[in-house]
């Protein structure tokens, strides 16, 4: 009875924490402009805002059965091109371009359905070589939601992000900053991690392991199996060390698969696997059946989460210095967010690895906390369960 006691009680703590984080693909918009060949002075854009985002702050689901039809989202065309459009600026060489929505569209990523405002912009100048971009779009409402932005011109093609931390950008087709492009990939990644707890907790689960070692194996189920400490810290450091590493490269050789376009599979897929992949590696430490080469579980699963990763570029189609710029900064920005988690953690964990607090209260505890976290995710993603105001159907 203790035992189910316990479990309700995990159970009940995941279920308090679930809603903040069910969802792991963040909110992003995709803003794309260009020239018009016709006219030197007016840019052409195309921005996509997800359908679930704008739900949040304006009235979409007129008859409130939790679905955005067309017709509902039609209804509300003037209203949602007011919002936008009233959180985005355009410059050309210093002078206001004035933005005008010409049409309405919808878009399908890979997460759902996005509303597309079609637009225009009218710039004082033929073809200004420097755009200054000011972006604060859910920033009172979502401090993580982010821009995508492409400035084409001819053969030659800028990107950046633009968030609350980053609310303004100005691109220059003449000497194009790509250094800072690159940072700003980087510092995308390392939000990406932070703010995106599910690949944190598939790998501190299998690090919470890496400060013991499993003597004798569990007998039954409910038995922790023999757990010691290390006797040294480097052995521990090694442990890290190549789960890390094996995890670092799967998830890079799917982010870049699926970014450039050779894998696709159903977003609901991957985020079901993500969350299968954290509860299995949490229930491993209740019960112990891997207890040496972490690092091949955590190769084994970075594949499903470099698909997770991926999700956070999709939609860029760029040219492949830029694609290879974008990925390399995102990479990287994804191992220091990881790192400046990891690190700390593990000298934590070495230093309380020898009190029965770490072994029962926090790998026991904290794994199980976990799991129940994990299962409350797998079953919202796998069956689509959400809340009514977040749920919307494609329209058709």
């Amino acid at each position: 009875m203790r035992a189910i006691a316990r479990w309700r009680l995990v159970l009940l703590c995941a279920a308090a924490l679930a809603p903040a984080a069910w969802a792991h693909k963040e909110s992003d918009s995709y803003l794309r402009l260009r020239p018009d060949p016709a006219d030197g002075r007016r840019l052409l854009g195309q921005w996509d805002i997800a359908i679930r985002d704008l739900a949040f702050v304006l009235p979409l689901d007129a008859n409130g059965d939790g679905a955005v039809t067309w017709r509902e989202l039609k209804a509300q065309r003037q209203a949602i091109e007011r919002y936008a459009l009233a959180h985005l600026s355009i410059r050309g060489d210093g002078l206001v371009c004035p933005i005008r929505a010409s049409d309405q569209g919808v878009a399908e990523h890979s997460d759902g359905a996005y509303d597309v405002i079609v637009f225009e912009a009218r710039c004082d100048k033929d073809t200004p070589q420097k755009l200054t971009l000011a972006y604060d779009l859910f920033a009172d409402v979502d401090p993580y939601h982010r821009a995508i932005v492409r400035y084409s011109a001819g053969q030659r093609t800028i990107n950046d992000v633009l968030g609350p931390q980053h609310a303004s950008v100005t691109l220059d087709l003449r000497h194009p900053q790509r250094l800072r492009q690159f940072w700003d990939f980087v510092v995308d990644g390392l939000w990406h991690i932070w703010t995106g707890p599910d690949h944190l907790l598939f790998v501190t689960s299998l690090l919470l392991p890496a400060v013991l070692v499993c003597r004798r194996r569990p007998r039954a189920w409910g038995d922790a199996g023999d757990w010691q400490p290390v006797t040294g810290f480097w052995p521990a450091a090694w442990e890290l060390i190549k789960v890390i590493s094996g995890f670092t490269v799967s998830h890079s050789v799917t982010l870049t698969a699926s970014v450039l376009g050779y894998v696709d599979l159903p977003s609901r897929l991957v985020e079901s696997g993500i969350a299968a992949s954290v509860m299995v590696a949490a229930l491993n430490n209740l019960h112990p059946l891997v207890t040496r080469r972490a690092w091949l579980v955590a190769f084994g699963f970075g594949f499903i989460h470099g698909l997770g990763f991926a999700s956070a570029l999709a939609g860029l189609s760029l040219p492949p210095a830029a694609m290879a710029l974008a990925l390399g900064g995102f990479n990287l920005g994804v191992e220091l967010g990881q790192e400046s988690v990891v690190l700390p953690l593990l000298a934590i964990a070495y230093l309380l690895r020898g009190t029965a607090f770490y072994r029962r209260g926090v790998l026991r505890g904290g794994s199980a906390l976990i799991a129940g976290l994990a299962a409350l995710w797998l079953v919202q993603r796998a069956l689509d369960w959400n809340v009514p105001a977040l749920r919307f159907l494609t329209p058709g």
